[in-house]
């Protein structure tokens, strides 16, 4: 009984003082009820065996009493008294070569066990680099020797014992073993300040690299987007097609392969910084502040300057392609013009030069004049096309064709050429008119062959030349236009055949005239140098002109219906996947503001929402390939569909990062639960009370809103003290608050975390209260790597008590939970 009350401390029942058999029986037995009271359970001893001297059921007892008070009590890491103990020298001793303990009976016998524990804790006391393995004795009795003499651990064993047995007694050792254990409990207090320091170490080590990978990929993205931008902005015109279509093929890459993997970048940018400042929110640790132009807004703003860039730049490229598709049509038209106007003023200049009427006869001298006004009826004919080909000059020069010059210096050739046959003209007329009145004679058939001839003869060349002209059409009934209007001029051919026949028909009768008179008619009509032979011939091609101009209209007609076919194709799609995205987009929003389930099934939910969408991309890729195929059509228009393959690509992108940010949204969510024990129940009250006050269905509560929720909850503040909440949940001001800061605020009373002041009072331990820490005590209390990060990081101690080696952990402490950036 005395023995009880001096290990347990307490008071036993006042013992009986007869000699008698029952008294002692009686105080053993109160001696017995006490072990049993302290939870152990007593088998197969009784007092009457003790009283009676039995010696195995004494030692038994013996044993009960110190498994109980000297053993029962150690625990490491929830372990059992005995695997705590082994624990506990097996941690002790792993730095320690030659050193392995597994038991407590053969780890023990070469003696390097009990002088590794008291040199891990009293390294002053023995000199372990001098010991030997194969010298047991000598290890044992300088351990056991140092143990009564140092530490006031009594001898339970003798060397010679233990070397001496196969397998020495485990009671035995436990027993001493157990005396080392509470001889060196304080030092439990350095490995558990240690642990702490090492959980803290390992969490700002963890931070700091996800900090420098966050710098790396906002670095990279940022210098993407800075060389992409010029691209971009460069709107200066290919004078090809060929060369602008190359460039609508390298945005259209642009667009398909290069961009999308930066937009993906770009999401996982912003939920890598909303992990991270969730993560230093939990541990307590300030916010992360990128470097200078890293920041989310800066990757944000650079993002809207490339969209801004971006907009507009394929609706001109697309412009460019018209203008110059428009540029090559009229270049070929006035080419083609000019070539048959200059083709018709051949020769011209120099028969307005002719004085072949000074010796003509009165007769010819009518056929000149008769002729000049022929020609001066034709000269006016082609009076309109001389307009029309200035005016496509005009028109040439205002698109900016990359060829104008030689453009240019051809019209004015032209203009200069017709502004001299007109004046030649004019000369030749006054000539003749002063010679008409010498000669009165004049064949009227010749004269009304040539009159009507050349007019004839000049809507045969328009007609050729209308037969001829390229067009450019873009819908079915700009086509059908054109052939309305072919349709209208072969039903004015019968009409033409008449006229014909009617000019052949005056030749024919001039002919009859010089043959029935004898008439000397010498040479061709001399009004005229239009044959009967060229009307033939110019009728004919007219008529060879008017099936081919048939077939090229049917061409182009059944190329519109191809076009037309591909926009019904595209506008059918586009109006399914618009509509699909929109509505995806609506059900995630539902999806992040309900409460079905927990917010693992909503986790759940949405990333089966996320599969759903991205198994839609073969449609968003079906109709790229279908806009891909407007595009080499040059098609610029769709009366089909709203929806353009931009406005697409947009919500498509905007679907892809609305429903990774609340996956994200929802992630972080999870973790705050985890870190803070936050229960399904009262996440689910947090969701619902938000969801009640979030009255704009937005997803943030507004400061109005966010008031009412806390007076609903029994907060009673005054202004001040509502601002100071304001300034914790919204701290940049925006005037809301989202769910994730409405979730930390609920929470943060209740926080299990650690601060600076128990970071300092842990090192503090291992210091041995101490003002300062030592580097060897750094490396012999720390993992290795963690000891060197606390070395390179911590500043040298300046006290008056300072030593070599003395390092601050003060201030290092202080800077873990003030500076983000060591």
């Amino acid at each position: 009984m005395l023995l009880l009350e001096v290990i347990s401390g307490e008071r036993l029942a006042k013992p009986e003082r007869g000699k008698m058999r029952v008294h002692k029986i009686s105080n053993v037995n109160k001696a017995l009820d006490f072990i049993a009271s302290k939870g152990v359970k007593l088998v197969s001893i009784g007092a009457e065996e003790i009283v009676d001297g039995n010696v195995k059921m004494t030692l038994g007892m013996i044993w009960t009493i110190i498994l109980r008070f000297a053993i029962q009590d150690i625990s490491v890491e929830e372990t059992s008294a005995k695997e705590g103990l082994l624990l506990w020298c097996q941690r002790k001793t792993a730095p320690y070569k030659n050193v392995n303990i597994q038991n407590f009976h053969i780890s023990w016998k070469d003696g390097l066990g009990f002088c590794a524990l008291i040199h891990r804790h009293r390294p002053e006391l023995i000199d372990y680099g001098k010991l030997r393995k194969d010298d047991p004795l000598t290890n044992l009795n300088t351990a056991f020797d140092v143990a009564e003499k140092y530490l006031d651990i009594p001898k339970m064993l003798d060397a010679e014992d233990i070397v001496g047995t196969a397998r020495p007694d485990e009671k035995a050792i436990m027993t001493y073993v157990s005396s080392f254990y509470h001889a060196f409990s304080g030092a439990q207090k350095a490995e558990t300040a240690a642990n702490r320091i090492c959980k803290v170490l390992a969490v700002n080590q963890e931070n700091e690299q996800l900090m420098e990978d966050y710098e790396k990929l906002a670095s990279d993205l940022l210098e993407w987007i800075r060389r992409t931008i010029p691209w971009l902005e460069n709107r200066v015109a290919e004078n090809t097609m060929h060369a602008m279509q190359q460039k609508l093929e390298d945005f259209r890459d642009y667009r398909r392969l290069h961009k999308p993997p930066k937009v993906q970048e770009k999401c996982q940018l912003e939920i890598n910084f909303n992990t991270l400042q969730t993560k230093l929110r939990l541990s307590n640790r300030p916010a992360f502040m990128p470097s200078e132009g890293r920041m989310v807004s800066d990757i944000n703003n650079a993002w809207g300057c490339l969209e801004q860039a971006e907009k507009g730049y394929e609706e001109w490229l697309l412009n460019e392609i018209r203008r110059l598709e428009r540029l090559d049509h009229l270049a070929e038209k006035f080419r083609q013009k000019a070539s048959i106007h200059e083709a018709w003023t051949d020769g011209k200049e120099a028969m307005l030069r002719q004085k072949d009427y000074e010796t003509a006869t009165l007769s010819e001298i009518k056929a000149l004049l008769k002729k000049h006004e022929a020609f001066e009826s034709d000269l006016a004919a082609h009076q309109d096309r001389v307009e029309q080909i200035a005016a496509i000059a005009q028109e040439l020069n205002e698109l900016d064709y990359y060829d104008s010059p030689s453009v240019n210096a051809r019209c004015q050739k032209i203009c200069d050429q017709w502004d001299n046959l007109g004046a030649l003209t004019q000369k030749r007329r006054e000539a003749l008119e002063r010679t008409e009145k010498l000669l009165e004679t004049i064949d009227q058939l010749y004269l009304e062959y040539a009159k009507r001839a050349a007019p004839f003869n000049n809507w045969m060349e328009g007609a050729m030349e209308d037969l001829q002209d390229t067009f450019i059409v873009h819908t079915i009934e700009e086509i059908q236009g054109l052939s309305t209007a072919h349709e209208q001029f072969k039903a004015t051919l019968p009409d033409a055949d008449k006229e014909r026949l009617a000019i052949l028909g005056i030749h024919n009768e001039v002919s009859k005239i010089v043959q029935t008179y004898h008439v000397n008619m010498a040479g061709s009509n001399p009004y005229t140098i239009i044959t009967p032979q060229e009307i033939n011939g110019k009728w004919d091609h007219v008529r060879q002109l008017v099936p081919r101009r048939d077939q090229a209209l049917t061409e182009e007609h059944a190329r519109q219906q191809h076009n037309e076919r591909l926009r019904k194709q595209f506008g059918a799609q586009a109006n399914v996947i618009g509509p699909w995205i929109q509505t995806k987009m609506e059900e995630i929003g539902r999806i992040s503001i309900e409460m079905h389930g927990t917010l693992e099934d909503q986790l759940s939910h949405l990333r089966q929402y996320e599969k759903s969408i991205v198994n839609y991309k073969p449609k968003i890729d079906q109709l790229e390939g279908d806009h891909q195929l407007i595009q080499e059509a040059l098609i610029f228009d769709n009366k089909h569909t709203n929806y353009t393959m931009e406005h697409i690509r947009v919500g498509w992108e905007q679907l892809l990062t609305t429903i990774a940010r609340t996956i994200n949204e929802v992630e972080n969510q999870i973790l705050t639960r985890d870190a803070k024990g936050i229960s399904q129940e009262q996440m689910n009250e947090f969701r619902a009370s938000f969801n009640h006050f979030d009255r704009k269905k937005t997803g943030m509560m507004d400061t109005d809103d966010f008031r009412a929720c806390l007076i609903s909850m029994g907060y009673n503040m005054g202004e001040a003290e509502f601002a100071r909440i304001m300034s914790i949940v919204d701290p940049n001001r925006l005037g809301v608050v989202t769910f994730q800061a409405f979730i930390d605020f609920m929470s943060r009373e209740t926080a299990d975390t650690d601060t600076a002041d128990q970071v300092m009072a842990s090192f503090k331990i291992l210091a041995g209260d101490k003002n300062y820490i030592t580097v060897e005590e750094l490396r012999r209390e720390l993992p290795p790597d963690q000891a060197e990060y606390c070395i390179a990081r911590m500043a040298p101690y300046t006290g008056p008590d300072a030593v070599p080696g003395a390092l601050d952990y003060m201030s290092f402490s202080t800077a873990l939970y003030g500076e983000s950036d060591l």
